[in-house]
């Protein structure tokens, strides 16, 4: 596994493009840097440089999905966005100045679906010209713990464009397929990663008696990209099932020294897939072991204090809290200064968390952070125009950054934090019952092993 952490300038320096172009870029990647604690790429070496390429990936949260994709790729990618889209005044914006072409699906109600031969068409001629477009061929943003069954349009454009050229010949298109994965997709400050998985090729086949691809042909283009993209996904049969990984994920993580989400997912896609646990009590014993700690408030990462001396976790306590202290009159008024976005994005996630047949709360929740931050920057710029002149409102909007992110550093830190403090509180007056929650943990790290 080659996995990367994407830094900012990753995130905005990687592409040439327009001016509209590159602020677009440099406006969703910072977005995106801070709604996600990390973000983080899988076999990226993966992407072909040159060449027609159509990128398939899975589909779980709304028009973060292809904004994580727009980001961290280093080629320029076009994508097929439903046709709904194209009406809202700003989404339509962006979506034309990044070149996406529109999709008329049959979910959304009056939609003339035989728009989109021309959508195809102007497909097939960015592929011709060596260009890469984006697809989601489930169709739908969606909340279910696996991957949907994929529709034919992925399959249908790939045909066509390598059956059909300008010059008579036909041609090779490449597919990578793309996972995406988030810690939990609709959390301010959760965790994402862009797993990439082998290239594949298709080639020309002969068109049918109305020049499209033959639906045998279709068919079986469509169940080996649902099939690639499962080989980079999460797929568990339930919600209940997922949410076991997930717990033994964390004790399991405890153990472990590096913190890359990526392993953490394919911790994750291997215990799910594993069917050892069939027939055995493991699953029980995690669940139980992660009730007795939910009882006592801590994380199974917290169990480590057991292996320091009672001096030593006092001392990284104190180490611990101190830039808090220092940074803690800032936070206060970064709390302060952001809260009203903070929660006008909330209430605008609730109230949009649908558009059509799909989940986009993520979307509503970081394009409102995009414009009601900064709009906060400029408000109390205004106000402190008006009481101390241009100086101070100049100077007032990168001091209001500072304290945001001082907020937000803050109030990371404090959650963190709190839960380390229950943990000490219980290993300095009931180390016993501590030392008896480190040996379940360590006796079900080692069976959990099994799946790393």
């Amino acid at each position: 596994m080659n996995a990367k952490t994407l830094t900012l300038s990753d995130l905005i320096l990687n592409r040439k493009g327009t001016v509209t172009f590159r602020v677009i870029l440099a406006a969703f990647g910072i977005a995106l840097r801070f709604f996600f604690r990390r973000i983080e790429t899988v076999n990226a070496d993966n992407v072909p440089k040159q060449g027609g390429l159509i990128f398939v990936l899975n589909h779980p949260n709304g028009l973060i999905d292809p904004a994580m994709v727009f980001v961290s790729l280093p080629r320029r990618i076009s994508f097929l966005a439903k046709s709904t889209l194209f009406r809202l005044p700003v989404i339509s914006f962006l979506l034309k100045t990044v070149e996406a072409l529109p999709l008329y699906r049959r979910v959304d109600t009056g939609e003339d679906v035989s728009q989109n031969l021309r959508t195809f068409v102007a497909a097939r001629e960015l592929l011709h010209r060596g260009g890469s477009i984006a697809l989601f061929p489930e169709g739908v943003s969606h909340n279910s713990p696996k991957l949907l069954p994929a529709k034919t349009g992925a399959a249908r454009i790939a045909l066509g464009a390598a059956s059909v050229r300008s010059d008579g010949e036909p041609m090779t298109v490449t597919f990578v397929p793309v996972g995406l994965f988030y810690t939990n997709k609709t959390t301010f400050r959760s965790e994402a990663v862009v797993h990439f998985g082998e290239p594949f090729a298709i080639g020309p086949v002969e068109p049918d008696a109305d020049g499209e691809p033959p639906r045998e042909a279709v068919r079986e283009l469509t169940q080996r990209i649902e099939d690639e993209i499962r080989e980079v996904t999460l797929n568990a049969e339930s919600d209940a099932e997922l949410e076991t990984a997930y717990i033994a994920e964390r004790i399991f993580a405890a153990a472990r020294e590096s913190d890359l989400v990526g392993e953490r997912l394919e911790f994750l896609r291997n215990y799910v897939a594993e069917k050892r646990l069939q027939g055995s009590d493991l699953e029980s014993r995690i669940l139980d072991f992660d009730r007795r700690l939910a009882e006592s408030g801590l994380e199974p990462g917290h169990l480590s204090l057991a292996q320091f001396s009672t001096k030593f976790v006092v001392w990284q306590a104190f180490a611990q809290s101190w830039l808090l202290l220092i940074l803690s009159p800032l936070a206060a008024v970064g709390t302060v200064l952001h809260f009203p976005a903070y929660q006008l994005c909330k209430l605008l996630a609730r109230i949009y968390a649908k558009h059509g047949a799909d989940d986009i709360a993520s979307t509503v929740k970081v394009l409102a952070g995009m414009l009601f931050v900064p709009l906060t920057w400029l408000i109390t710029a205004a106000v402190i125009y008006f009481l101390f002149g241009w100086i101070a409102a100049i100077l007032s909007i990168p001091l209001s950054f500072a304290c945001g992110y001082a907020a937000l550093y803050c109030l990371e830190e404090t959650t963190e934090l709190s839960g380390w403090a229950r943990a000490i509180w219980m290993f300095l007056t009931r180390k016993e019952a501590f030392l008896r929650l480190f040996i379940q943990r360590r006796d079900l790290q080692r069976e959990l092993s099994a799946f790393d």
